[in-house]
C-alpha cells in the first residue's frame, strides 16, 4: 500500500505536479492565443464595449497571471518569497473561479429582464462566494534547500466548502435560466436558436464545472497529502474559465451578427439577454415556423420583422394613410425609399400623397 505521507511519495508527487501545471499552461496559452482576435475588436474599438465585459476580460486575464506564477513557483532556483509568491497565485486563481460564476450570473439576471428578486438573489451568493474564495487564500508556504517553494500547510476544510458552494452556485444559476426559457419546451421545434444556445452553454458549463469541482472536493476531503489535496483545484479552475468565455464569446458574436427574434416561449422578455438595457428593443432576423402537413411532410419558412424606424416587406407594396373624414386611403405609388417612419418631417414628404 502506498504511504501517501512519506517524503519520497510526496517528492514524486510533487514532480507530477509540476508537469500537470506546465501541461494546463499551455493548454491555456493555446486557447488564450486562438482567442485574441475577439479581445482585439474590443481593444482596438472596432467593437463597443460594454460593462458585463470587464468579468469576461478580468478572468480570462486574471487565469492567466496564476498559471504563470504557478510556473515561477516551480521553476525558480534561487530563495524567494515563497509566501508572497504563493498568495499572489492564491488571489488571480481564486478569483478566476469566482468571475467564471459571475460570467453566468450576469447572462441569469439578463435573462430574467433584471427582475429585482433575480439580482438581489444573485448578488448575495456571489458575495458569500467570494467571501469564501478569499477565505481560501490562507495557506503557508516557504523555501525548502533541493526543493524550491514548498506548500506547508492549507485550509482543505474551507477549500472544500469553497468547491461546494460553488456546485450550489453554479446549479442555483441553471434552474434560473431553464425555469425562465422554459423547461417544458425545451426540445419544441419553435424555440428560438438563441434561446437554445443561451441554455446549452449553461448546462456544458455546469457539466464541467460540477465534474470539475467535484474531483477537486474528492482531493480535498481524503487530503493524502499537501501536494495531492490541491492538485485538482488548478484543472477545475482552467476548466471552468474556458467554458464561461467560449459562451461569452459564442453568445456576443451571435448578437453582433444579427440575432433572431425570440419565440414565444420568451417573447416576455423581449431579448433582454443580449444587452443590459431598460429599453425595449427588436433585432431584426428570421423565426423559423414549422408546419406538418398531413402526408407527414415538414414544411418550413421564415418570416422577417423589421425593427423600428425601418419599412417592413409588406410596406413596400402599399401606403396607407387617412383622409380629413377619417376615411381609409391606400396609394400604391408611393415612393418607399421616402419613407422614414418616426423622421420629424415625414409628413412633409408625404404631404403630396392624395
Amino acid at each position: 500500500m502506498v504511504d501517501w505521507q512519506s517524503p519520497e511519495e510526496i517528492a514524486k508527487d510533487g514532480t507530477a505536479f509540476d508537469k500537470f501545471m506546465h501541461v494546463l499552461l499551455g493548454l491555456y496559452i493555446w486557447e488564450f492565443v486562438t482567442s485574441l482576435p475577439f479581445d482585439w475588436q474590443f481593444i482596438s474599438g472596432k467593437r463597443k464595449f460594454k460593462w458585463p465585459l470587464i468579468f469576461y476580460f478580468a478572468g480570462r486575464y486574471f487565469l492567466l497571471f496564476a498559471l504563470i506564477g504557478i510556473a515561477i513557483a516551480l521553476n525558480v532556483t534561487q530563495p524567494v518569497n515563497c509566501q508572497a509568491l504563493y498568495t499572489y497565485n492564491q488571489i488571480f486563481g481564486n478569483a478566476t473561479i469566482g468571475l467564471a460564476s459571475i460570467n453566468f450570473s450576469l447572462r441569469t439576471m439578463a435573462v430574467w429582464s433584471q427582475r429585482w428578486w433575480v439580482v438581489v438573489l444573485l448578488v448575495a451568493i456571489i458575495l458569500g462566494h467570494w467571501s469564501l474564495l478569499l477565505h481560501g487564500i490562507l495557506l503557508k508556504a516557504a523555501w525548502v534547500p533541493g526543493q524550491g517553494c514548498v506548500i506547508t500547510q492549507t485550509s482543505n476544510r474551507v477549500l472544500a466548502i469553497t468547491f461546494s458552494y460553488t456546485m450550489g452556485f453554479d446549479a442555483t444559476v441553471l434552474v434560473l435560466t431553464a425555469w425562465k426559457l422554459g423547461i417544458k419546451s425545451l426540445h419544441s421545434r419553435d424555440r428560438s436558436r438563441i434561446v437554445r444556445l443561451i441554455f446549452d452553454d449553461g448546462l456544458i458549463y455546469f457539466i464541467v464545472a460540477l465534474v470539475s469541482n467535484i474531483i477537486a472536493t474528492t482531493f480535498m476531503v481524503v487530503n493524502l497529502n499537501p501536494v495531492m489535496s490541491i492538485i485538482a483545484n488548478v484543472p477545475s479552475a482552467v476548466a471552468s474559465t474556458i467554458v464561461a468565455c467560449r459562451a461569452v464569446r459564442r453568445l456576443t458574436n451571435y448578437t453582433t451578427e444579427g440575432a433572431e427574434v425570440f419565440g414565444p416561449v420568451f417573447s416576455s422578455t423581449q431579448a433582454s439577454t443580449l444587452a443590459f438595457s431598460s429599453r425595449n428593443w427588436f433585432s431584426r432576423g428570421a423565426v423559423s415556423m414549422t408546419e406538418k402537413k398531413p402526408d407527414g411532410v415538414h414544411v418550413q419558412m421564415d418570416t422577417f420583422q423589421a425593427a423600428p424606424g425601418e419599412v417592413s416587406p409588406s410596406e413596400l407594396t402599399s401606403y396607407i394613410r387617412y383622409d380629413a373624414a377619417g376615411r381609409m386611403v391606400k396609394s400604391t405609388e408611393v415612393n418607399v425609399y421616402d419613407i422614414e417612419v418616426g423622421s420629424p418631417d415625414s409628413e412633409h414628404k408625404h404631404s403630396d400623397l392624395p
